[in-house]
């Protein structure tokens, strides 16, 4: 068991950190030959309005994305003779006891894992017009993605992990867990990169990602800046709880998908600007629509879910 963790660690470090850091550098060297060889590009201005919004989305798409986990954590407890379920604002409990509650612990990942699958391919067949919906789902796939497959590295190696629950009662060997999380450590990098088209297709004109210089600009102002900001906009909705766990969750899941995300973003090619994300694009309208999405949201999480509700 000993030598899975360490394969399992190594590999998350080099999955993690060392993956996007390597693919940073390369972008970077590249990008100075390119603006050293070529003529000086010209500034392109900065939709802050856009930033704002994207934030406020982030947020939102987190938050409802974790609801709906600890959701499916609780509707199959709620079917399951003996077991008396409780939804939380930040986490979920029961009484009682059957022993399919270890298998129903993996239903909440399963869930938001599908959703962000279903998200992106909305994102790739049926791509919204309105530039404010195409980022949200850009976000619900981001979230569903990214909070769903860590889980499951992690549940590798801890057993009272809720996936890990789960490969415990699916009498997952040590070789069956290693495998899924090597493969888990894989798909986060994929779905993370998978996301680069997308945010960048939003530009209002080729100007904004004709180079590797201004894809990585755009990707830093539209989703690096945006998510980093929004986490001080999800604490609020996870507390009160061990501030390790208030504070650790937002991060882990910003970092990895934005790290990949940013350091990628220059290698993006045959990137086509949609045009969606004109001057026009996105006005105080929108952003008012997703701050007010946002706080009644968090007055459902802090006095309607905080309590707690029954599902028995």
């Amino acid at each position: 068991m000993h030598h899975a963790e360490n394969l399992i660690g190594i590999a998350a470090l080099s999955v993690l950190v060392i993956g996007p850091l390597w693919l940073g550098v390369v972008g970077l060297i590249r990008g100075h030959r390119e603006s050293v060889s070529g003529a000086p590009e010209p500034a392109r201005p900065w939709n802050w309005k856009f930033t704002i919004a994207s934030a406020l989305l982030y947020a939102l798409a987190f938050n409802l994305t974790f609801i709906i986990q600890e959701l499916f954590l609780v509707i199959p407890k709620a079917f399951t003779p003996g077991l008396r379920p409780i939804l939380f604002h930040n986490n979920h409990s029961w009484t009682g006891g059957n022993p399919l509650a270890s298998l129903f612990q993996g239903t909440g990942a399963l869930a938001i894992f599908v959703m962000g699958l279903l998200c992106a391919l909305l994102l790739k067949h049926r791509p919204a017009r309105s530039a404010g919906v195409r980022l949200f789902l850009i976000w619900m796939a981001y979230s569903g993605f990214l909070q769903s497959l860590p889980q499951v590295v992690i549940g590798s190696v801890e057993p009272q992990n809720d996936v890990g629950m789960a490969m415990d009662y699916l009498h997952f060997s040590v070789a069956a867990k290693t495998a899924a999380a090597l493969v888990a450590l894989i798909a986060i990098a994929a779905a993370a990169l998978s996301l680069r088209g997308p945010f960048l297709s939003l530009a209002e004109n080729a100007g904004y990602v004709g180079s590797r210089h201004t894809r990585s600009a755009l990707m830093f102002r539209m989703a690096t800046l945006p998510a980093l900001a929004a986490i001080l906009l999800i604490i609020p909705f996870r507390v009160p709880r061990n501030w390790v766990e208030v504070v650790a969750v937002p991060v882990v899941v910003t970092l990895i998908g934005v790290a990949w995300m940013q350091a990628g973003a220059w290698a993006v090619r045959e990137v086509k600007a949609s045009g969606v994300l004109g001057p026009k694009a996105l006005g105080s309208t929108p952003i008012a629509y997703a701050l007010g999405a946002l706080l009644i949201l968090l007055l459902v999480f802090q006095f309607v879910l905080r309590p707690g509700v029954r599902f028995y």
